[in-house]
């Protein structure tokens, strides 16, 4: 699937996506793949589909707004340091450029990002 087109619309949630490993200096445990699908580019914001399988790995955000359709994670915020947070179907999260995470993917997590 392409981008979308004014007026096309499409279901998120059962789009299918095409898997790969993670960089294996990003991962701390497990064997877990991700995938990525843009939907629209509006002026420089991308919006998309992404998904992590179950497992843990690092990462350095981008500047960014998702919605959890399915699954659940732990996202640890370790530079800055902040509280870390469980995430699920309907969570909005906010992470800013430079962020480093670690995810702790507990139940395959598919969020929509606008980034």
């Amino acid at each position: 699937m392409s981008e979308l087109r004014a007026g096309e619309g499409v279901d998120a949630a059962a789009l299918p996506l095409e898997h790969s490993r993670l960089p294996a200096e990003d991962v701390i445990l497990g064997t877990q793949t991700t995938a990525v699908h843009a939907l629209a580019t509006l002026g420089e914001v991308e919006i998309g589909i992404w998904e992590m399988t179950p497992g843990t790995a690092s990462d350095t955000e981008a500047d960014e707004v998702f919605v959890v359709l399915a699954g659940r994670a732990r996202i640890q915020f370790v530079e800055p340091a902040l509280p870390a947070i469980e995430v699920g179907a309907g969570s909005v999260v906010r992470l800013t450029e430079g962020q480093r995470t670690v995810w702790t993917v507990t139940e395959t997590l598919r969020k929509v990002y606008v980034a």
